[in-house]
């Protein structure tokens, strides 16, 4: 079902991907950011030690290649990669969630909080019983959860107000920041070292199993912010616009929060925190789709480029091999400089 909208030379699909309205500018945006996604993925199993052809990579992954290629294509290479992809895609979303249900594009999971919940959740699994990566998942998600219900327990007056709540989130990651450190400094120091290493996000040793599980969950999660996406976007217009549309303002605010939470998590238990994607990815899509507000798709494109980009640079750029979160840091503390400068510019 579709309708060509004349006056805006825009063909608007009524048909929508995870239950928003989309335009073929943003349809468009998608498969451009599907294509160059494809191209570094198709770099990044080329680069290595052993190095491959364009014509090896493709060989292998369509079963034409035998033998050693294959071993270092399919199992080698191809779980980072597509690890890179699904939980870019997963940050991206999350950061969508919430500077939508928030209408401020400095939310996100890392800065209100609730990456560093889901960390201390995974950090006591690993540092005080040394439990297993399915306990992992089930810490880190708990973490999250339980500082997200803080976070918005403590924000809620009458209803939560989106700079509210990110004051409060700031303050209590600061806490668990400072919670998450005295649990480091006081593990045994190989088992400290490791658990920091992976605190600052790295898909180093990221298995099949964990790309599999990962992206299982992150496609359900999707599915229900999906459902959810169409009442997201009523809420950009305030509580009381929403509700006259019937949106159930607190039920479904609380919904979104959850799977935000969720796909953060997620994310979490399998590569640690990786910062500043869920910052960053939502304003690069919205810019580029030229959408109204913040939608899920170009927001889960960007962020999955995003993060296998970032995953290349620091595996084969820098001088040594570094954490995925490391350089996202740095591209998001760009981010940040050129909010801080455009908002100046604005005020002058």
């Amino acid at each position: 079902m579709s309708a060509v909208d004349f006056g805006r030379r825009t063909l608007v699909v009524r048909r929508s991907w995870l239950g928003a309205r989309i335009d073929l500018r943003t349809i468009a945006v998608c498969a451009v950011l599907a294509v160059l996604a494809a191209a570094v993925a198709v770099l990044a199993l080329m680069s290595g030690s052993y190095a491959l052809s364009p014509g090896q990579v493709i060989s292998a992954l369509t079963g034409g290649e035998a033998g050693i290629v294959r071993e270092i294509v399919v199992e080698w290479r191809l779980p980072r990669v597509a690890a890179a992809l699904v939980f870019g895609a997963a940050l991206g979303a999350s950061g969508a969630i919430f500077q939508s249900l928030l209408r401020n594009p400095l939310a996100e999971p890392g800065i209100l909080g609730f990456s560093q919940g889901s960390y201390t959740g995974a950090l006591i699994v690993i540092l005080v019983i040394n439990g297993s990566y399915w306990q992992l998942v089930g810490g880190a998600l708990l973490g999250g959860i339980g500082s997200a219900l803080v976070v918005y327990l403590l924000a809620y007056r009458n209803g939560v107000q989106g700079f509210r709540l990110i004051v409060v989130g700031i303050g209590v990651s600061a806490m668990l920041f400072s919670l998450n450190t005295w649990l480091i400094l006081k593990a045994d120091l190989e088992v400290a070292m490791s658990a920091a290493v992976w605190g600052a996000g790295s898909l180093n040793g990221v298995s099949w199993g964990r790309v599999v599980f990962g992206g299982v969950c992150i496609a359900a999660l999707l599915l229900v912010a999906g459902a959810l996406s169409r009442p997201m976007r009523h809420l950009e217009l305030g509580d009381d616009a929403a509700a006259a549309l019937g949106v159930r303002v607190a039920s479904v605010r609380l919904s979104l929060i959850l799977v935000g939470v969720g796909l953060t998590a997620t994310v979490t238990a399998a590569a640690g925190p990786i910062a500043f994607i869920s910052l960053v990815a939502p304003q690069i899509g919205r810019r580029l789709a030229h959408t109204a507000g913040i939608t899920l798709a170009p927001a889960a494109f960007v962020g999955a480029l995003l993060c296998l980009t970032a995953d290349y640079l620091a595996q084969h750029v820098a001088p040594t091999p570094l954490p995925v979160g490391i350089v996202t840091v740095m591209i998001g503390g760009c981010y940040l400089g050129y909010l801080l400068f455009t908002e100046a510019r604005r005020r002058i």
